[in-house]
């Protein structure tokens, strides 16, 4: 399966109305702390954008939404993976994308027959405290000989300076995150994005 190379991941469906009219076709709603009723709004019309722009919504952790409100796409952690119930996410024709850090953790991955493995953080990243130091983008290289043809995602302090880098070191997918939220022109650095990913 062929996903889209680039993959933003966004924190409030605002930014999808800004670029998914851009030309992203593969992007992530990861929703923390906030209230039900807030987030089946937000991933309402996250569903309804990708639709109309014919791109690809991943909800993040929030499983039972993603399947009531018939998204196609869930990504969990590992620590989410504790909680959720994988059999009724398949059962509802979801697509499962699972985070690694780790060979432990790619093992019980591997064992979900994901439809997409992360790996992160590749370099140092602002977005979260994490006990896992960078992975490096060699581990990449690694992780591509372990899952073969499945959609492997680099992600962590990922930027466009950097996403070629882990193309040719066997990424299929590059995600990013605050290199555009926090960019003083997002649509410009999506922009570069898209050129970057091909």
């Amino acid at each position: 399966m062929m996903l889209p190379r680039f993959y933003p991941i966004f924190d409030d469906v605002a930014w999808l109305r800004r670029m998914l009219p851009l030309g992203v076709k593969l992007v992530q709603m990861r929703l923390k702390d906030k209230p039900e009723d807030t987030l089946r709004v937000q991933l309402s019309e996250a569903r309804e954008l990708c639709a109309a722009h014919g791109a690809v919504l991943v909800v993040n952790d929030h499983w039972q939404l993603a399947i009531e409100l018939g998204c196609d796409w869930v990504h969990l952690g590992q620590e989410d993976l504790n909680a959720a119930d994988v059999a009724a996410i398949r059962a509802a024709g979801l697509k499962l994308g699972v985070s690694t850090h780790d060979k432990t953790e790619l093992a019980r991955a591997l064992v979900l027959q994901p439809d997409y493995v992360a790996l992160g953080p590749i370099y140092p990243t602002i977005l979260k405290k994490m006990k896992w130091h960078q992975q490096g983008i060699e581990k990449l290289s690694v992780w591509k000989g372990l899952v073969g043809d499945i959609p492997l995602i680099a992600i962590g302090g990922m930027s466009t300076d950097r996403a070629t880098g882990a193309f040719e070191a066997g990424a299929d997918v590059v995600s990013a995150v605050t290199d555009i939220t926090l960019h003083p022109d997002p649509e410009d650095r999506v922009m570069a994005w898209l050129e970057v990913c091909g």
